[in-house]
């Protein structure tokens, strides 16, 4: 008797919700055996770390601003997995967004009305998301170049030349030293809701509600999806797919921009370092774990600026490294990608080779 894996004709809705639920059940299974290794509660390290989240108004609200950028970048992320493109770039999409917003409120600022300000650095913070995950998408649509390399690869140009300009070019004469561009001017200041929970949370919500909208309901989503599950299929039905590439590869990198351009006006009011957090890379795993819903999005990343914010926690009150956060990410990302595999595939039972083959 031997097994075998067999594609599924038609997915079963119970397993999208299931299999991601087990997947996560899971992850927590095998963190605690590794936290167990250390010497240490598992039980006890999830509760510091859900105390560390929500356990006054103050850490929810910590816990809230780092979600507003996972919720962008996943969301980004989302267009460009639903038609199985490799968008491996949100991290310097997010950054390069960050430098275009900031660009506006330094330089800009002196030019245009102080209302228009905000409008002018979100539509450049867009713009250069966009361009810069518009790189990688002419280069597979016009060449055929594998995307997964040159959109990993163009985080580590994008997150350098950042740190050129707030170290070199933009650095702040009254700084001291210090890296990072002068303060922006109020004009420049993404508005708060409360505490640091900047207006980024609106934008976020807003984007997702958009985004569902166009994936399940309009033509443009449609032949996305076609894309993704079967080029042969979308070329037959006369989908135009290197176009489709680079307006998807657009919007995806502009929505992580403008979560660049949420951390530079709405919490560092400047350019500075810390503006490439992970959050790119930890909205891959937002994204498969939504199952592409950006609806489900929304969740996924308030869970994953729990494990951010409760590692900080977790450091504080037992010791162990505020890491233990990023550690639980990867955890979750190995059985929800084993998940994954078994929401498309079967397995299936044969006697021979002969029978698989057929």
């Amino acid at each position: 008797m031997k097994f075998v894996f067999e594609k599924r004709k038609t997915q079963l809705k119970r397993l999208l919700f299931l299999i991601p639920f087990i997947s996560f059940v899971g992850s927590l299974f095998l963190s605690g055996l590794l936290l167990l290794a250390f010497k240490t509660n598992p039980l006890m390290v999830y509760g510091a770390m859900f105390k560390g989240a929500f356990g006054n108004w103050f850490n929810f609200q910590e816990t809230l601003v780092k979600a507003i950028p996972l919720m962008l970048a996943g969301c980004g992320v989302i267009i460009a997995f639903r038609m199985r493109f490799w968008n491996i770039g949100a991290e310097g999409q997010l950054v390069m967004g960050g430098i275009f917003a900031a660009w506006v409120s330094l330089f800009l600022i002196d030019f245009i009305p102080p209302w228009l300000v905000l409008p002018a650095a979100f539509t450049a913070a867009l713009i250069g998301g966009g361009l810069w995950a518009g790189i990688p998408a002419i280069l597979k649509a016009k060449l055929g170049v594998d995307e997964t390399l040159t959109s990993l690869m163009l985080n580590y140009v994008a997150i350098i030349f950042c740190q050129y300009l707030y170290n070199v070019v933009w650095i702040d004469p009254n700084g001291y030293g210090f890296p990072g561009s002068k303060i922006f001017d109020k004009a420049a200041w993404l508005p708060r809701l409360t505490g640091r929970v900047h207006l980024g949370l609106i934008f976020a919500l807003i984007i997702a509600l958009v985004l569902w909208f166009m994936l399940k309901k309009t033509k443009w989503g449609f032949e996305l999806k076609i894309i993704g599950e079967s080029p042969m299929t979308a070329k037959y039905l006369g989908i135009n797919i290197p176009k489709n590439i680079i307006i998807a590869l657009f919007i995806s990198g502009g929505i992580s921009g403008i979560a660049g351009m949420g951390e530079v006006t709405g919490i560092a009011h400047r350019l500075t370092h810390g503006l490439d957090m992970g959050y790119g890379f930890t909205a891959i795993i937002i994204a498969w774990m939504s199952q592409l819903n950006p609806i489900a999005a929304i969740f996924v990343s308030i869970l994953m600026s729990v494990l951010l914010v409760g590692g900080d926690q977790v450091q504080r009150t037992m010791g162990l490294p505020s890491a233990i956060g990023l550690l639980l990410q990867g955890m979750i990302l190995f059985p929800l990608l084993a998940g994954a595999l078994f929401s498309e595939y079967r397995v299936k039972s044969i006697k021979s080779i002969g029978e698989a083959v057929k």
